[in-house]
C-alpha cells in the first residue's frame, strides 16, 4: 500500500492555504481534504493482472507528475490528488486524474480497475516493483508481502500538529467500522468468493501494526511506542505504520487509511466528504474539551470483523450499546452525527453527496455491485468488465449501461 512507496515530501496531500477561510457547511474554517487512490492494471481480453505497471506510471507521469506512482507490486498504480476544501474541485481533480490514468493505461492496451482486491487469479508471491525498501519489506514481512496486491483509498485531513492529529484520531477510531462497511469493494480473491465484503480489510489486518490504532494518551505516548516498535524491528520505519488512521511523519495531515480501493469517483467523493464532516465535528468537540468514545479495544476489533464480512447487507456492532444493530441505521447516525445538514443544506458539496448517497441505496456499496455482476451470467470476468467501466465513469453505474451483461469481448 501507499505506505510502502519511497515517498518524498511532494508525494503527498499538503494543507491547502488560498481558501482556508472559505465558509460552507463544513464549518466557518473548512478542513482540507486531499485523496490516494491505488489502481490494479488488468488485461482486457483476459481480465488478468497486468504487470506493466511501470510503463503505464511513465506514460500517465507526462500528465501528472509526481501525483503518480508505482506501488508494491506490479500490478498496481497508486495516485494522488492536491488538498482540498471544496468536493466540486475534488471530485472534477478524481475524474481527470482517473482519466488520465486510463489514457496511460490504454497505450499499451491495458486497463485499470479500482477494486480492493484481484477478482481473479494472481501469481504467488506476486512480482514486487523494484527499490531497496520493497525488497527490505519482503525479507522482513515474508509471506505477508504475498497478499497486498489489496488496494486503498486513503483520506488525508489537514492538521495544524501532532497533538491534534492525535486527539482527531481518537475521535474518529470508534466510526472506522462504519467506514469499512460504507466503502467494502473486495469480495473476491484468487478467482474465489470470500464470503466477506471487504476481504481486504481481513488481509490487511494481519500485519503486526496494521488495524484500528490505539487511544493515544499524549504526544509523548505516541512517540514512545513509535519508538519502542522501530527498535523491535516491528517496523522498518515510520512509514510502515500501517494503523487505520495515522498522523503523516512528513507532512501536515491525519491519513484515514480504512477504505478499499473505491470503484468509481462518486464513491470516492462520498467517502472523502463523510471524513471530512466527520473531522470538522471532532475538531469541533476538540475544540470544546469534549472527551472521545474509547470502546474496547476487543469490541472494536469485532466489530471490524463483523462490517468486514456483511457490509452493508447484514448487522452492525453499536459500540456504544455493544448491542447489534443494522449496518444501514449505523451509517445513517453516522451521517446525522458528522453531516446534520446533509438533507437540508443547499451547499453544491453536500448535494454532491446526497447523490452519491442515493446511489449507494439503490444499488449498493462496491462488494454488492461486483456480486450483482457476477450474478449475471456466474462469470467473474463480468466484474472486471464492470470495473473497467465504472472507474471512469460519470453518470449511471456501468450494471445499468449498454454492456448489458457484460457480453465477452
Amino acid at each position: 500500500m501507499s505506505s510502502q512507496v519511497e515517498v518524498r515530501a511532494s508525494a503527498r496531500p499538503t494543507v491547502a492555504t488560498a481558501d482556508t477561510h472559505q465558509r460552507t457547511a463544513f464549518g466557518e474554517t473548512p478542513v482540507t481534504v486531499g485523496v490516494e487512490e491505488e489502481f490494479l492494471l488488468v488485461d482486457p481480453a483476459s481480465r488478468q493482472l497486468s504487470t506493466r505497471a511501470d510503463r503505464v506510471v511513465a506514460h500517465a507521469a507526462e500528465e501528472l507528475g509526481d501525483r503518480v506512482t508505482t506501488e508494491l507490486t506490479r500490478y498496481q498504480i497508486e495516485v494522488r490528488t492536491d488538498p482540498h476544501t471544496s468536493l466540486a474541485d475534488l471530485g472534477d481533480q478524481l475524474r481527470a486524474t482517473r482519466e488520465a490514468v486510463a489514457r496511460a493505461a490504454a497505450r499499451s492496451d491495458l486497463r485499470i480497475i479500482s477494486s480492493g482486491t484481484p477478482v481473479l487469479g494472481q501469481h504467488t508471491p506476486p512480482p514486487l516493483s523494484p527499490g531497496t525498501r520493497y525488497a527490505r519489506s519482503a525479507a522482513t514481512f515474508r509471506a505477508l508481502d504475498h497478499e497486498q496486491s489489496a488496494c486503498a483509498c486513503h483520506v488525508h485531513i489537514g492538521v495544524p500538529d501532532l497533538p491534534t492529529a492525535l486527539q482527531l484520531s481518537n475521535h474518529l477510531r470508534p466510526w472506522l467500522p462504519a467506514l469499512i462497511a460504507l466503502t467494502a469493494n473486495s469480495p473476491y480473491w484468487a478467482a474465489q468468493d470470500t464470503g466477506y465484503a471487504s476481504w481486504r480489510t481481513m488481509t490487511w489486518c494481519r500485519w503486526p501494526v496494521a488495524g484500528p490504532p490505539p487511544y493515544f494518551e499524549s504526544p509523548t505516548h505516541f512517540e514512545d511506542l513509535i519508538d519502542s516498535l522501530i527498535t523491535s524491528e516491528t517496523l522498518l520505519d515510520r512509514g510502515g505504520l500501517y494503523w487505520d488512521i495515522r498522523p503523516s511523519h512528513h507532512v501536515p495531515t491525519l491519513e484515514i487509511r480504512i477504505a478499499d480501493a473505491t470503484p468509481t469517483v462518486h464513491d470516492t467523493l462520498l467517502l472523502a466528504g463523510t471524513v471530512q464532516g466527520m473531522a470538522a465535528q471532532a475538531l469541533a468537540a476538540i475544540r470544546a474539551s469534549q472527551p472521545a468514545p474509547c470502546p474496547q479495544p476487543e469490541l472494536l476489533r469485532a466489530a471490524y470483523w463483523r462490517a468486514a464480512r456483511d457490509g452493508l447487507t447484514g448487522k452492525s456492532l453499536n459500540l456504544h450499546t455493544n448491542r447489534l444493530e443494522p449496518a444501514a441505521a449505523q451509517l445513517d447516525r453516522l451521517w446525522h452525527t458528522a453531516l446534520p445538514a446533509l438533507d437540508t443544506s443547499d451547499d453544491p458539496g453536500l448535494g454532491l453527496l446526497r447523490t452519491a448517497r442515493a446511489r449507494l441505496r439503490t444499488d449498493g456499496n462496491g462488494a454488492d455491485r461486483q456480486r450483482t455482476a457476477y450474478r449475471r451470467r456466474h462469470r467473474l470476468t463480468d466484474v472486471v468488465v464492470d470495473l473497467i467501466e465504472s472507474v471512469t465513469a460519470t453518470d449511471d453505474p456501468p450494471h445499468t449501461s449498454r454492456h448489458g451483461a457484460g457480453t465477452d469481448r
